[in-house]
């Protein structure tokens, strides 16, 4: 994780320690700690939020999943009815079409 954090920050070792050392004279050998525990708690808790919030919206937005799948599914059989009977029409006409081809057939070799 601190290596893609260096990397996208495009640290080196030498700019780690630097850093490393201002922070030591900043805030003191005794405080880094609990400045170190505050930092994590503080970010455990804007996790926690974020959790929060997405499972609040995953659970807000369930009900309206399920009633698009619920029309999606509705509008797919009625999709396949129409495409059905569309087939079935198509069908008969081709039928008639070749009985109409046959009696043409008969009629001119008479």
């Amino acid at each position: 994780m601190f290596n893609l954090i260096f990397l996208f920050l495009n640290l080196g070792g030498g700019e780690v320690f630097l850093i490393v050392l201002v922070v030591l004279m900043l805030f003191g050998q005794d405080k880094l700690p609990g400045l170190a525990k505050g930092l994590g708690k503080g970010l455990r808790e804007i996790n926690d939020a974020k959790n929060q919030i997405q499972n609040e919206i995953q659970r807000s937005t369930s009900g309206i999943r399920e009633d698009i799948e619920k029309h999606t599914s509705a509008m797919q059989n009625e999709i396949d009815k129409a495409g059905q009977s569309v087939k079935q029409q198509v069908n008969n006409v081709s039928q008639i079409i070749s009985e109409q081809e046959k009696t043409i057939g008969e009629t001119t070799k008479e």
